[in-house]
């Protein structure tokens, strides 16, 4: 696979890894990974030979928010202009977020402020045990950005997330594994070959379902059951008519290992 010079895409198997690439600044977000990340996660999503998505930092840290440099210019600019750039990083969470494939965290030494949010954004997040989570923008008089609120408030009462937010403290990977967001702790050094892992069990899975199954998961928190009962009908009746259906149930009632993959493949031919 090719590199470039913020994002490095390489592969293994079934999954595709995308790393952020800026360790002299423990991988700072630059406006240069906003367009070059989109753009890998979109290549991404076309290739048929990839069933999921691993997100990593390189080096021992995977992500220190900002880039205090950067962001220290921004003042002098008008207001409008300062919403535009703010915007590239809420819609490179998006593209993290909306991904048809599942993308998966894989976190070493910490993730801090919109580092954080970029973790949380991702279906799953693999840690290593001695890493570090801080919302950490009250400390240089910011406000949080890049969806950090909304992601903790999955899993933490309103009391806890004012005080991460006021205090800027470091929460640790296993706290967050106690309370859910982490779903795999590792040693140091491990995240990433565990994240790899986790990718690997469901990449070879049902690319319509599985995105299917991500809406469905996204919004649950926050649906009535009436209103999760209405979107789990309107996929499953969808489900139920797709090749990946034919698939899968002729697969287990044949006995043998359904082949979603040679899926992927022949709609890829076929368009």
């Amino acid at each position: 696979m090719s590199n470039d010079k913020t994002v490095l895409i390489s592969q293994e198997g079934a999954v595709r890894i995308l790393t952020n690439s800026n360790p002299g600044a423990r991988n700072a977000i630059t406006p240069t990974l906003y367009a070059e990340l989109a753009a890998a996660l979109a290549d991404a999503q076309d290739d048929p030979e990839v069933g999921a998505i691993v997100f990593t930092g390189a080096g021992d840290f995977f992500c220190s928010g900002g880039d205090l440099n950067l962001l220290a210019k921004r003042r002098e600019l008008p207001a409008s202009e300062r919403r535009e750039k703010l915007e590239g990083l809420h819609n490179l969470i998006r593209a993290l977020r909306d991904s048809g494939k599942p993308v998966i965290a894989a976190v070493e030494g910490g993730a801090a402020g919109a580092g954080l949010s970029m973790a949380l954004a991702c279906d799953m997040l693999v840690s290593a045990r001695d890493a570090f989570y801080t919302v950490a923008y009250v400390k240089v008089g910011l406000t949080p950005d890049g969806g950090a609120t909304a992601f903790l408030s999955e899993f933490v009462s309103r009391q806890l997330l004012t005080e991460l937010c006021l205090t800027g403290d470091r929460l640790p990977a296993e706290r967050l594994h106690a309370l859910g967001a982490v779903n795999r702790l590792t040693d140091k050094g491990a995240a990433l070959a565990e994240a790899i892992a986790l990718a690997a069990k469901v990449a070879n899975g049902p690319q319509r379902a599985s995105a299917r199954i991500k809406s469905l998961c996204r919004q649950a928190h926050r649906a009535t059951l009436e209103e999760q009962l209405e979107a789990e009908a309107v996929y499953m009746v969808e489900s139920q008519a797709d090749a990946e259906a034919a698939e899968g149930i002729g697969a287990f009632l044949g006995k043998r290992k359904a082949d979603f993959a040679a899926l992927r493949q022949r709609r890829q031919d076929a368009s």
